[in-house]
């Protein structure tokens, strides 16, 4: 590279860490993900800093920590004035052009056009309100003739209570629309050095994918959520949690090939938590979720030909992410709230850095989304702002370390809208203890992953491990006020 790189950054909106085929799932199809892997370095222990959209957005487009930049949840009214994301950054300080195509949700956008702070973008195509909006209802007006865009989705929706199945064809798919727009911007820069985050909807609920997608995963070859009987006793203790928690009626037997509900199955009003998942539809629904997760995979393969065409492809690092899981019916649940599983925490993180990250290569390292602005500031030559919490990934990219931090935070803070308790929850994980405090509710939870990877077993109340639960406490104590803000910058002695 002969100049700054250019940046694509790729985010999708609830997908888990063991989404990706090349980091060992033989029942999902992921080939342009798994080209990325081969090319660039999976971090195999990226930990994002909220389980819910905005707040971890905003951590990682800020470089700073819920705690600090107090965007605590969905649904907030205005974006602080005292914040600023990397774009804004790279606007004051370098030639970069930026750009923006898909979700934002920095702020609230339902039923309004989402108020965008100082963001610097040169160019933003939004589809602000989810699942459209804005940008892709105008694109789907004009060239698919559609006059009602919002009308799709409730006639999907209308179906049943059920928010997985047959989804709209791939011509009308957002991801669709995303892939052209982003396509379209990389075409036409090719002076300056550009930053694009490319933001995907998908695979967020429902799970709609188009019935090419749905058809190629058969719901008996899924592998069952992680579940025990002894979850239906351990979810009731946390009912007064906030969680996004799925009635058993709207996860009834399903026949994809008919696309009706099997409604002999008893329609009780109870949680799913309360049912083994063989005994509801559990395969399918992560049918539909794979099915959402491939067709996003096909549309990062479409931009990533228009970057190889545009002869770009070298001059440009390529990240992929998350901004949180999925907990697809791990432990009883489905969706997201104030619990810290890691198939709602942990995430997919790729960087391909031709020339300086080894193809195919993993790092163990623990790492934060939070720490993925300094890393472009750090890449960009821009000094990084003393308020910037996150660390950069530089070192690890180029190979010169193998070690980041101690341990990552993840934090829920009344995020989910609805709720009747607004829980607030910590998580810190050091790599093998992961500590799990729910500071409203008198419930806490420590899982050692090393010997219990599927988080069944809580330590928190064992006997003999009270010394090791001391210093856990300490732990999690010390790394939880260091995400508070350190407040301004000091210039002089007194």
């Amino acid at each position: 590279m002969t100049r700054n790189p250019n940046i694509l950054w790729i985010t999708t909106d609830q997908q888990r860490f063991d989404t990706i085929a090349a980091h060992g799932n033989t029942a999902i199809n992921t080939p342009n993900l798994d080209r990325l892997a081969a090319e660039g370095m999976s971090f195999m222990r990226a930990y994002c800093q909220s389980p819910i959209c905005t707040p971890s957005r905003a951590s990682f487009m800020t470089g700073r920590y819920p705690a600090s930049h107090h965007v605590h949840r969905n649904g907030n009214d205005h974006w602080p004035a005292t914040e600023t994301i990397l774009p804004a950054i790279l606007k004051q300080t370098t030639r970069y052009t930026t750009g923006l195509v898909g979700k934002h949700h920095l702020s609230r956008s339902e039923d309004r056009i989402e108020l965008i702070p100082e963001d610097g973008y040169d160019v933003a195509e939004l589809a602000d309100c989810w699942p459209i909006g804005r940008a892709y209802d105008d694109w789907l007006k004009r060239e698919h003739g559609i006059e009602d865009p919002r009308g799709l989705y409730p006639e999907l929706l209308a179906r049943s209570p059920r928010d997985y199945g047959p989804g709209l064809p791939m011509a009308l798919q957002q991801s669709t629309w995303w892939a052209e727009r982003a396509s379209a911007f990389i075409r036409n820069n090719r002076g300056a050095p550009w930053i694009l985050n490319l933001n995907a909807v998908d695979p967020h609920p429902p799970f709609f994918p188009p019935r090419e997608f749905l058809d190629r995963y058969d719901p008996a070859d899924m592998p069952l959520p992680l579940f025990r009987e002894s979850d239906i006793v351990r979810q009731e203790g946390f009912r007064n949690i906030d969680q996004q928690w799925k009635k058993i009626q709207d996860v009834r037997r399903y026949d994809p090939a008919e696309d009706v509900d099997q409604t002999e199955i008893a329609l009780e009003e109870r949680n799913l938590f309360d049912f083994p998942p063989d005994t509801y539809d559990a395969r399918m629904v992560k049918a539909c979720y794979y099915a959402m997760i491939e067709m996003v995979d096909d549309r990062v393969g479409a931009v990533l030909e228009a970057l190889d065409a545009s002869g770009q492809a070298e001059d440009t690092i390529v990240i992929f992410t998350s901004d949180h899981g999925e907990t697809m019916g791990d432990h009883g649940m489905l969706y997201k709230g104030c619990r810290f599983f890691e198939g709602l925490v942990h995430v997919p993180l790729i960087i391909r850095w031709p020339g300086v990250t080894e193809p195919g290569s993993q790092s163990d390292a623990l790492v934060e989304l939070v720490d993925l602005a300094p890393t472009i500031l750090d890449i960009a030559g821009v000094p990084v702002p003393a308020n910037m919490q996150g660390r950069s990934l530089r070192g690890l990219l180029s190979g010169q370390v193998t070690t980041h931090k101690p341990h990552v935070v993840c934090e829920f803070n009344g995020a989910l809208a609805g709720m009747p308790h607004q829980s607030h929850g910590t998580m810190v994980f050091d790599g093998r203890y992961k500590t799990c405090m729910y500071h409203d509710a008198g419930k806490a939870e420590i899982f050692d992953l090393e010997n219990d990877p599927g988080e069944f077993e809580s330590l928190w109340d064992r006997p003999g491990f009270e010394r090791e639960q001391i210093r856990l406490l300490k732990q999690h104590l010390d790394a939880v006020m260091g995400t508070s803000d350190a407040g301004i910058e000091r210039t002089g002695n007194y």
